[in-house]
């Protein structure tokens, strides 16, 4: 399944007007598992790691939503969101200025392979990014470089445990269900290993999308990717969809949140710059 398209059809429905974009950036944290863990970690971040303001950079910012919470949780830092997608870059500094948030948040075009801001950065997010890239271990050693001493490095993506919700017994299915995606998932020995030769300390790597992060993510997000790649009468019927499923979503999200896992779909990646 091809998941750009989708994704421009979504974002020329919620993109008509400030408050429509907002409630887009809503609807995503709440739908979306890995923003609830994100979010989680932030906020924990913020109160053990950073004070006062600081600078982070957004590596891979796609529709900006991460952006956009980064400047609510850390007030007054300083945000640079960047994407290989021009068009992306484009519609998130049109909708940043029309929020006011222009002096704070700013993006501009990147390939992570190349980039980096030696000693520019406190805090770098990557969210469902890594899984993209095939030159990974030269993005891990751009981030390092771009962060200042005593910064922290957070990524989110999936795990070789049915990340990419792969079928072993489907053999066409050799990225499994989002076809973007240049590998399956990451081992957490895989990921620590890179990152640790990369020059990072200190990394903690666990699980996310247990049993029942697992099953939201089918109702929140692959059901309805599938039946909108078939049919764009679904997008008719989409909010009579979540309507039914929203809370039971919900519900799965929070516990999955609460708990720690054995095994699931999706890591989450701390990495410290001593």
């Amino acid at each position: 399944m091809e998941y750009d398209p989708i994704k421009r059809r979504l974002g020329n429905v919620f993109n008509r007007t400030p408050f429509l974009r907002k409630l887009f950036y809503s609807l995503l944290d709440l739908l979306l598992l890995r923003a609830w863990h994100v979010f989680k970690e932030l906020r924990s971040l913020k109160k053990r790691s950073f004070s006062g303001k600081i600078r982070i950079l957004d590596a891979g910012s796609g529709f900006g939503q991460y952006s956009y919470r980064l400047s609510r949780i850390f007030a007054g830092s300083i945000i640079k969101g960047v994407d290989v997608k021009q068009e992306q870059i484009d519609d998130c500094n049109r909708f940043f200025n029309s929020a006011g948030l222009q002096e704070r948040v700013n993006f501009e075009y990147a390939d992570l392979t190349e980039y980096s801001e030696p000693y520019s950065y406190d805090l770098i997010l990557s969210v469902d990014v890594m899984e993209h890239i095939e030159e990974d271990e030269l993005v891990f050693n751009n981030f390092y470089k771009s962060l200042r001493n005593n910064g922290v490095l957070l990524i989110s993506t999936p795990s070789d445990q049915g990340g990419s919700d792969t079928n072993d017994h489907d053999q066409d299915a050799v990225h499994g269900f989002i076809e973007e995606h240049v590998r399956d998932g990451y081992g957490i020995d895989d990921i620590s290993q890179k990152l640790n030769h990369a020059g990072f300390s200190d990394v903690e790597v666990r699980y996310t999308y247990g049993t029942t992060g697992s099953l939201s993510w089918k109702f929140s997000m692959k059901y309805p990717i599938l039946m909108l790649g078939k049919s764009k009468l679904f997008f008719i019927l989409l909010p009579l969809y979540y309507l039914i499923t929203f809370p039971f979503c919900v519900i799965l999200n929070y516990s999955d949140v609460i708990f720690r896992h054995k095994k699931g779909t999706g890591l989450l990646v701390k990495a410290y710059k001593k």
